[in-house]
């Protein structure tokens, strides 16, 4: 196999058979040399059967099981550390984000960015259905982080992102729970001034299966990280 320029970090819980067509989608979109890394919390978890035969037909693709602990926070963790490329995908396995965009994702980090975000805010950006009470939260942590934190992009909570891995094992991943993983770092990237760019994209409702977001338990944990970005810029030591 070709060494990948790209992993692509997919976190599920008990998708079944309904992740073989974000699988797909991504097989034909994606370009760029690949790996898929498809994390899950047990093995006993619904999706990996499914991922067990995708595998056999194309080894890019492969089910790992977490071993840092349940949840989507550190099934990402876990797939980022156990990622071969030099450029690392987040993205999720309920069909909602656009994998075409995943080889320009790319490709911005490796012109030298250390985060590229897909942003439903940006002009010509949409999102498509999903909880309103969620999405006006979301908006306008985005919109203040942009103009008042000067982050880089409009849409900080989004999953969707190719991170640098070379910046991840700098700054490290301190979240263990929820989705926040996505403001962490690029709360992170700004606070030591380093390169944020983003991309528009449309984001389309999930069409199976229920979404495992938790508004108001995860509230405070994105809270601290919207608070950090607005700090100071670290001493850096010799």
């Amino acid at each position: 196999m070709t060494a990948p320029r790209v992993s692509i970090v997919v976190p599920v819980y008990n998708e079944g058979e309904a992740v073989a067509a974000v699988l797909d989608r991504i097989n034909e979109s994606v370009e760029l040399p690949f790996e898929v890394l498809v994390v899950h919390d047990t093995p006993e978890d619904t999706t990996v059967p499914t991922v067990t035969r995708y595998s056999e037909r194309d080894p890019r693709f492969r089910a790992v099981l977490n071993t840092f602990g349940r949840g989507p926070a550190n099934a990402i963790r876990f797939g980022m550390k156990s990622a071969a490329a030099p450029v690392i995908v987040v993205t999720m396995s309920d069909g909602c984000d656009d994998t075409t965009q995943i080889d320009d994702l790319t490709r911005l980090v490796e012109r030298g960015v250390v985060i590229a975000c897909a942003s439903r805010y940006a002009r010509g950006g949409q999102q498509v259905g999903g909880p309103f009470l969620k999405s006006l939260i979301s908006r306008m942590a985005g919109l203040t982080l942009h103009v008042f934190a000067r982050v880089g992009t409009r849409d900080a909570t989004n999953s969707y992102k190719a991170y640098s891995r070379k910046f991840l094992e700098e700054v490290g991943v301190e979240s263990d729970h929820g989705f926040e993983i996505g403001i962490e770092l690029v709360a992170k990237a700004r606070r030591r001034r380093l390169p944020v760019a983003e991309i528009p994209t449309i984001w389309l409702d999930r069409t199976f299966g229920v979404s495992n977001f938790k508004l108001w338990t995860w509230i405070p944990r994105y809270m601290k990280w919207y608070l950090h970005a607005f700090g100071r810029t670290p001493v850096r030591t010799r």
